[in-house]
């Protein structure tokens, strides 16, 4: 017999006695008067203290579970880029309204008076409010012509409209008569109607996306001005890889310079009952900086203050480069100049003459716009009768800051330039056409060139010189003399001049019997260099006459730049330098002793920035240079100056190194030069050869002349000159004629 299966464990056969057997949930009740069911399981309660402690508990939870939310890295991470991005929005607002605002008011005239009136050039703020005005009047102008216009741009528009109309009837009614039907007078009508619902239609479509995307470009527009005035808060804004600004306060300047390592400087700190605060004038702000002077104690010089300047500047929480230090005329005395960190690395606006196309220039009274000092001051410079050197290492800016003062000086039309380039890569090609000599090569051809340009300014110096004694001895004054036209201000500019002080080119002759002989030096350093001569002789008397010269050289040493030369500048001018000796020879002793530096520039990262000293810039009571951050005008810049320049004269016919060999008559010339005289000396021929065409002869020597009335059959012999000199060579004047008339029966004879 078959067993019945076994049942599954948990098998309900009953489902009534299943849920009667089901252990009975707990009843809670709502109602505190409501007794519990019977048989219902009860809930004992808690007593108030642990509830208390258990909302508590729960409360820290969320308390430290947001504080771990807010001090997430995430989450102040991506309130940074809120904080910075909404900053870059909103302050870029700013930044284009207020220029904006500078665009349609007389604000930039106003800053631009103002700078004028603190660089005392009540000129130039004159000159500033004059285009204040008119440009108020002219704003005025516009308005009212644009009310004007109103009415009349109305009327022309209904004008217009009528007219279209006539036309598209007229055109309906040619098409009516043509195809007899009426209704094709309108025709073109209906046409012009159905095309403007069209492009209302495309306009209606379009307009949307037009006006997101132009939305889109605005806000990016504010977002990039922001951005680049960095008009963010500075915790939002990323982290920089420079030093955090720390502001220069009374204690940390005097812990800097108690911290320098000189006994007697901490010692006298310490004995001070007030801290030593009153070592420290006031700390003022100075442009991107400050400045402070500070009495130093009993038995400690300024000279150890400026020989620690790395210290002190580390001392300060700065770079060396943005600390400055001077010597004032109070005594045991430093001022110091404290820049803003990163202030420096960050460039200086363009140029005023690049962007003001109105500026003028006065060579006797104007003043050129050079750049900025660290304050931030405009440096305006005086060129009048001023003879000038730039020195430095090699591409720091040497020429483009020399540039800039000629491209300046060039928009006054009474100045006559006299150029040589001796590195010849076109860096004053723009010259050409208002220099009346243009040398541009590094070859000692052209250092023979810039040789006799500079001997030629110092023939044009004599010249004056005997000219201002005549007028002087008619009761003249020395005004009258200067503004004479024949005094006009002429300035020689010799570029890359240790080119010319390093050349070996030598001066050669040749004599009677065809022997080559060995002259002056062009180049060379020495007393005997032509070139050396010609500059010292410049320098000497020239200024007097309003002939000046400015050179520029790269890694002064004795052997490229002679004492005697840079020694006779009026304005001596240093980018960075290597060594303190090379400053010493660039701005000159007293200045590097008062803390000019130019040996402390960074190489590379200052280029442009020259420290001053001598005449013709501003500078404080007592001190013998400046700091100036230089204004860089670029190569088109400069030949936009260059056109305007030209514009302003009649056009200079400018020689160059490169110009043709002109097809002249030499024996002429020669006859020519030689004026009455039978025997004139074959030097002094040759000498008035060069005065009268330059051009021609300018490169010529002793041997050239020789041999070209050689040729003809005049050559020079040793006989008795006209002056009574004995024994010297001599051309004569009898022997050029019958070399010409001997040439003209050639031509005759080859004719016939």
């Amino acid at each position: 017999m078959t067993e019945p299966a076994a049942e599954p464990m948990g098998t309900v056969h009953n489902l009534d006695e299943h849920r009667a057997t089901r252990t009975a949930a707990p009843t809670v009740s709502l109602d505190k008067d409501t007794a519990p069911a019977p048989g219902a399981e009860t809930i004992p309660k808690q007593p108030p203290a642990v509830d208390a402690a258990r909302a508590s508990s729960g409360r820290r939870r969320v308390v430290r579970r947001v504080r771990a939310l807010a001090t997430h890295d995430r989450t102040r991470t991506a309130l940074g880029l809120v904080v910075r991005h909404g900053g870059y929005f909103v302050g870029g607002t700013g930044v284009v309204a207020k220029r904006g605002w500078e665009g349609r008011t007389v604000a930039v005239h106003h800053r631009m008076r103002a700078m004028a009136l603190a660089a005392g050039d009540h000129e130039a703020a004159a000159e500033w409010q004059d285009r204040a005005d008119r440009f108020r009047r002219e704003r005025h102008a516009r308005r009212i012509e644009l009310v004007h216009k109103v009415p009349t741009m109305a009327k022309s528009a209904a004008i217009g409209t009528a007219a279209a109309e006539g036309v598209l009837l007229l055109v309906g009614a040619c098409m009516a008569i043509h195809d007899r039907e009426l209704y094709d007078v309108v025709a073109p009508t209906l046409a012009a109607i159905d095309a403007v619902r069209a492009l209302c239609w495309f306009v209606g479509i379009a307009w949307g996306p037009a006006l997101g995307l132009a939305l889109v470009a605005g806000l990016a527009h504010l977002w990039r001005a922001g951005h680049k005035h960095e008009t963010a808060p500075a915790w939002a804004r990323p982290a920089s890889s420079t030093a955090d600004d720390i502001p220069i306060t009374p204690s940390i300047v005097v812990k800097a310079l108690s911290d320098l390592g000189i006994p007697a400087l901490k010692k006298g700190i310490k004995e001070m009952a007030d801290g030593a605060a009153g070592m420290l004038g006031p700390i003022t702000l100075a442009g991107c900086g400050v400045e402070a002077d500070v009495t130093l104690p009993s038995g400690v010089s300024t000279e150890e203050i400026l020989g620690k300047r790395r210290k002190l500047a580390e001392n300060l929480n700065r770079h060396e480069h943005e600390l400055h230090m001077t010597v004032p005329p109070t005594p045991r005395t430093v001022r110091m100049w404290i820049a803003d960190s990163g202030a420096l690395d960050v460039p200086i606006g363009p140029s005023p003459l690049v962007v003001d196309p109105d500026m003028t220039a006065d060579y006797s009274s104007g003043r050129a716009p050079w750049g900025q000092d660290l304050r931030g001051e405009t440096v305006l410079i005086s060129l009048f009768q001023r003879h000038m050197l730039i020195t430095g290492l090699s591409n720091q800016g040497k020429t483009a800051s020399l540039r800039a003062l000629a491209l300046w000086l060039a928009l006054d039309e009474r100045v006559e330039f006299r150029l040589a380039d001796l590195k010849g890569v076109g860096d004053w090609q723009m010259f050409d056409g208002l220099a009346t000599i243009l040398i541009q090569g590094p070859t000692d051809e052209h250092v023979m060139q810039a040789t006799h340009m500079v001997e030629e300014g110092v023939e044009e110096m004599g010249r004056r010189i005997d000219l201002m004694r005549v007028l002087s001895a008619k009761g003249w004054s020395q005004d009258k003399i200067l503004a004479d036209g024949r005094f006009h201000p002429l300035v020689l500019i010799v570029d890359e001049a240790q080119v010319a002080y390093g050349s070996a080119a030598v001066e050669t002759h040749v004599t009677d019997k065809g022997a080559v002989r060995k002259g002056a030096p062009y180049g060379g350093s020495k007393a005997d260099s032509r070139y050396f001569q010609a500059v010292k002789k410049v320098h000497d008397q020239g200024r007097a006459v309003n002939v000046t010269i400015w050179e520029g050289t790269q890694d002064p040493t004795n052997e490229n730049l002679p004492k005697r030369s840079r020694e006779g500048n009026h304005i001596r001018a240093s980018l960075v330098l290597g060594t303190e000796s090379q400053a010493r020879m660039a701005v000159g002793d007293s200045a590097v002793d008062a803390g000019a530096a130019p040996h402390k520039l960074r190489q590379g990262l200052d280029k442009g920035t020259l420290v001053v000293a001598g005449d013709g810039i501003k500078l404080a009571p007592g001190q013998p240079s400046a700091t100036v951050r230089t204004h860089f005008i670029d190569g088109d810049a400069a030949k936009e100056l260059a056109e305007r320049a030209k514009a302003l004269r009649s056009g200079a016919e400018t020689q160059t190194a490169a110009d043709p060999a002109e097809d002249v008559d030499h024996l002429a010339n020669v006859l020519e030069a030689m004026g009455d005289g039978k025997r004139i000396q074959t030097q002094e021929v040759l000498r008035r050869l060069i005065s009268k065409n330059p051009n021609a002869y300018g490169s010529w020597e002793l041997h050239d002349l020789t041999r070209v009335l050689r040729e003809a059959g005049a050559e020079p012999k040793a006989t008795r000159a006209d002056n009574g000199k004995t024994g010297v060579v001599c051309v004569s004047r009898a022997q050029v004629e019958a070399a010409i008339e001997a040439r003209e029966d050639a031509i005759d004879s080859n004719a016939g």
